[in-house]
């Protein structure tokens, strides 16, 4: 299987300031990202990293990880990614996954897994991954991305309410279970070149879910179902301490 994973890195951060570069176990934390989605059976072709400042792309060709320099004024993660696949010369039925730069722990086989689901489903111009919800309160929380498919595991709607409700026992978990919207994307290199010409959904604006826009524009997002929940990202001063306390209890890895 042939696919690129892209992941934008950009320097500012509100909350974690340089959080691209934080030292994790002597590595910088975008190069650990890099390093950790090559670790399947079904690598990835390249993984290229978009910065959008000179230094995060010079630490990664340090440590040999493919980085390419783009726009600062980028409005969207979407738009620095199309800007990375016209950099590259990728076609139009190329498949590019998007990783976030703060996601040390993200498994592997999930970013195969993301691009396998898009490549085995042509209609789709999109792909991402969703797991099963076992809690009520994750169930009811705005925060915790809900999504309900198809028949042939396709989105057919991405919400911040609890989806499927459950009239009958609205304090109990819907049958079949609930699922959770799992933030990885897999793209067709022609949409993500169109995506962020597409007008502003206004179900998008109503949830403040992007992907929104791709359904609202009559485009299909295949789903990956994931056997557990990906390990979380890096926002906080608190998230670096745990994933440097991880990588410190596994060295090597």
């Amino acid at each position: 299987m042939h696919y690129t994973v892209l992941i934008p890195a950009r320097l500012a951060s509100t909350r974690l300031p340089n959080k691209p570069l934080a030292d994790i176990a002597g590595v910088p934390m975008v190069v650990r990202v890099a390093q950790r989605v090559g670790q399947t059976s079904a690598p990835p072709a390249q993984v290229v990293v978009a910065a959008d400042d000179p230094a995060i792309v010079s630490v990664c060709q340090a440590h040999g990880v493919q980085a390419l320099l783009t726009r600062a004024d980028h409005p969207s993660g979407s738009d620095r990614l199309a800007e990375a696949c016209t950099l590259l010369g990728l076609a139009d039925d190329a498949v590019v996954v998007n990783v976030q730069g703060d996601e040390p722990l993200i498994d592997p086989l999930l970013v195969s897994a993301v691009a396998q689901v898009l490549r085995d489903t042509p209609q789709a111009s999109m792909s991402t991954a969703a797991h099963v919800i076992d809690s009520v309160a994750d169930f009811h929380n705005p925060n915790v991305v809900k999504v309900v498919l198809d028949a042939q595991q396709m989105a057919l709607y991405f919400s911040r309410s609890p989806i499927p409700f459950p009239r009958d026992t609205p304090d109990a978990l819907p049958q079949p279970a609930p699922l959770r919207h799992i933030g990885i994307y897999g793209y067709r290199v022609g949409f993500l070149r169109q995506f962020p010409t597409l007008n502003q959904a206004p179900l998008e604006r109503s949830e403040s879910l992007e992907q929104l826009r791709a359904l609202w524009h009559g485009h299909r997002i295949a789903v990956h179902l994931a056997a557990q929940a990906p390990g979380a990202g890096v926002d906080t001063p608190q998230d670096l301490q745990r994933v440097r306390d991880w990588f410190a209890a596994h060295p090597g890895v």
